[in-house]
């Protein structure tokens, strides 16, 4: 009998945790700085809201007591968080009193990058804004301001700007995330997977991990039944180079050569299908093209890979086996973020082929089908047509399977004027100096431009090259578009304030508001405030908006998600089927099934950086929280132990990191470890922060992001790799 999970038992899954105590201090002097000229209201008031510290937006309760934001706890209503939130969701707290939020708008009155700025109204830097994008609008057509962007706040604002004229739009999720994973799920099985996967961890006998960090990734709902699988004692294959969180609760660690990652996987194909051991009536029934598959891969077998991986044939096979002997409830990850090589869709498209030999498509404990939730619509202004083509990938003939706009195809449409000139971007919650590989191609981009606009709540790096900066409130003080989650059954999500702005800080939808205004389409904005638009929505789809505000979370209608409650399996492949050989690829030049290609190696004297995340920090978001800059104040490079004493680095010790092409690092301490392979070092992205107004994150930590000088380009859909650069050690003189 499996006994239910305690707070203490889903902490414990992570990496790290921060005491209460330590926090509560460590936050109680600047929660009385913000509220010094407020008075206090007595008592405690509990608002439903739902989070923003990463992109699963997990429901939550806000409780505000005498007057100060206390606590961020998980709302038990929300199919999400389930009443529990991860350390960065429960760290949220500390956001709102980050000492180096953005509190006014900002002009730059001198070189972009030199720091030197002019506080500014809101009338000032709006007018500015719409001035300046009217310019551009006359000179080169409004297709040339393009905007990158990440999270839901970002809605109006983008509305606004389509309405303008504007047709650019590209996150990070896409090319530097999760882009590959689902492209190659979907030239197989006809569709992408969406955030969060539906992985059926719940209810898997077997779970196979790719380089995937639950547990330090902490997406949470994944991570609350992965605790459960792992108390359930189910066999869990972690394949990573480095001895995770969640390898330390696996029954197989494969420590795999790093780059060699489908080789491993065609062999596991191999196996099951050598050996008799897929799912023989799945493919039967929905599977194309299985027999030219079968040819394609007979040459990967474990005795070939076991050269290539490092890892041992027979463990190749006895993996293979425990999946087999699951199946159909068993599941290999597909992955997050997943942009390695630049081979990444034909990867992740092997990693989709070996889930449909194991036949776990729409089964308990595989992969369900989601369902969603109807909301209707605001009737809104149509969007003005453009005679352009996007500038990122034109016709789709640079990168024919992206489905999605390419952050750097924007960033090169900048550099070279192709297509068309882009001579503005609006930035709004992406850090995009760190997002993107190769900071230097990025600057370049940013010289070419007349204006570049941030909107954020903290000064992160791109901040440093803006012409003008816009804070925005946290998600803790704002009203936002309506979430309308997709999973076991579909909701929809509220997110609305808790607490007032402590500054001029103002919420996305006003600044949209008031920069429509400015630019003279008002009518895009056709409603007085935002409750007004979310009320008219809800009650259109007839739920109760007084309802929805008390209890933050509306569920929908239960419908069959698994083949095991009646779902009827469709796929939206050219073929009907599941493609196991694609001839939409093989029409564009691509192979039609997955083959292994060898990667660069390191130089003499250098080691494969790879990169992860961790519990407590959200992207380069919340080094300057100072409950979660408290839990981790700067990262660590982890190095084998032996390679450490090898070259004389003692544990703890500084060092300075430099890359195949010569970039030098701020300097970073050394973790000496036998949790990682002699030719590999990692560590957590996000740090080492050069912007000087980031006080409490300045110079802390290495940035990984700035020794990504080399990067590999998917050609399938235009992902850019994050695992191609080598570094070696400087010591500290």
């Amino acid at each position: 009998m499996t006994r239910p999970l305690t707070r203490r038992q889903f902490l414990k899954i992570s990496a790290a945790t921060f005491g209460a105590a330590a926090a509560a201090s460590e936050l109680r002097p600047i929660a009385q700085a913000v509220a010094a000229d407020a008075p206090a209201a007595k008592g405690v008031t509990a608002t439903p809201t739902f989070c923003e510290m990463c992109f699963w937006r997990c429901g939550g309760i806000a409780y505000v007591r005498d007057g100060r934001l206390w606590k961020f706890e998980g709302n038990p209503l929300d199919p999400q968080s389930r009443g529990r939130l991860c350390p960065r969701g429960t760290g949220a707290v500390g956001s709102y009193y980050d000492p180096d939020r953005l509190r006014k708008p900002l002009i730059r009155k001198g070189e972009r990058g030199k720091e030197q700025w002019q506080t500014a109204s809101w009338d000032e830097a709006l007018g500015f804004i719409a001035e300046r994008m009217n310019k551009i609008k006359e000179q080169y057509g409004p297709e040339s301001v393009a905007m990158f962007n990440h999270g839901i706040g970002v809605r109006f604002i983008q509305h606004v700007l389509k309405s303008w004229g504007a047709i650019n739009f590209a996150g990070p999720s896409f090319a530097q995330c999760r882009g590959p994973r689902d492209v190659g799920f979907a030239l197989t099985f006809g569709t992408g997977l969406g955030s969060p996967e539906p992985t059926d961890i719940a209810n898997t006998d077997c779970l196979v991990l790719i380089g995937s960090h639950l547990g330090e990734n902490m997406h949470n709902s994944q991570v609350q039944e992965f605790a459960q699988a792992v108390e359930r004692r189910i066999p869990i294959i972690v394949v990573d180079p480095r001895f995770s969180v969640a390898a330390s609760k696996a029954k197989y660690w494969l420590p795999i050569r790093p780059g060699t990652d489908l080789a491993l996987i065609l062999a596991w194909c191999n196996v099951l299908v050598n050996e008799g051991r897929y799912d023989k009536a799945f493919v039967d029934k929905y599977g194309k093209g299985f027999d030219k598959f079968v040819q394609e891969i007979r040459q990967y077998t474990p005795q070939w890979a076991e050269a290539e991986t490092d890892i041992k044939a027979e463990t190749i096979r006895a993996t293979a086996l425990e999946m087999a002997n699951a199946r159909p409830a068993v599941i290999v990850h597909p992955g997050r973020r997943v942009n390695w090589y630049g081979d990444d869709s034909q990867r992740s498209r092997a990693v989709a082929l070996l889930n449909a030999l194991l036949g776990n498509w729409g089964r308990k404990g595989g992969l369900f089908s989601q369902a969603g939730i109807k909301v209707a619509g605001y009737p809104l202004s149509p969007y003005p047509q453009s005679g352009k083509p996007p500038a990122d990938n034109p016709n789709r003939e640079r990168y024919p399977f992206a489905d999605e706009a390419v952050t750097t195809g924007i960033r090169d449409a900048t550099l070279t004027g192709k297509p068309y000139p882009i001579k503005g971007w609006f930035v709004y919650s992406s850090n995009i100096v760190q997002a993107l590989p190769n900071q230097a191609e990025t600057l370049k981009a940013i010289d070419a431009l007349d204006l570049l606009v941030v909107i954020d709540t903290v000064p992160s790096e791109i901040a440093g090259y803006a012409d003008v900066v816009l804070p925005e409130v946290t998600f803790l003080e704002r009203y936002d578009e309506l979430l309308a989650g997709w999973g076991r059954r579909g909701w929809i999500a509220l997110r609305q304030p808790v607490m007032p702005a402590p500054h001029d800080q103002k919420p996305g939808w006003w600044i949209a508001k008031q920069l429509a205004a400015k630019l003279g389409i008002p009518e895009s904005m056709p409603f007085d405030d935002i409750e007004q638009y979310l009320r008219a929505r809800i009650e259109k789809s007839g739920y109760d908006w007084d309802k929805l505000k008390r209890e933050g979370i509306i569920m929908g209608p239960k419908q069959p998600t698994t083949v095991e409650e009646g779902l009827e399996l469709s796929f939206e492949t050219p073929s009907g089927k599941v493609e196991f050989y694609s001839e939409q690829l093989k029409a564009r030049g691509f192979d039609p099934v997955p083959k292994y290609k060898r990667h660069s190696t390191a130089p003499d004297g250098y080691f494969r950086l790879i990169t992860g995340r961790a519990p407590v920090h959200t992207f380069s978001r919340t080094q300057s929280n100072p409950l979660l800059g408290d839990a981790m104040r700067e990262n660590e490079i982890w190095v084998n132990g032996a390679t450490a004493k090898k070259l004389g680095l003692a544990n703890g010790q500084y060092v300075r990191l430099k890359n195949q092409d010569g970039v030098v690092s701020n300097r970073v301490r050394v973790k000496a470890t036998q949790r990682i392979r002699p030719d590999t070092v990692y560590m957590v992205y996000g740090f080492g922060h050069t912007n000087p107004m980031r006080k409490s994150a300045y110079l802390k930590g290495a940035s990984a992001a700035q020794l990504t000088t080399r990067y590999e380009t998917d050609p399938l859909m235009g992902g850019t790799s994050i695992h191609s650069n080598f570094v070696t050690f400087v010591k500290e003189a």
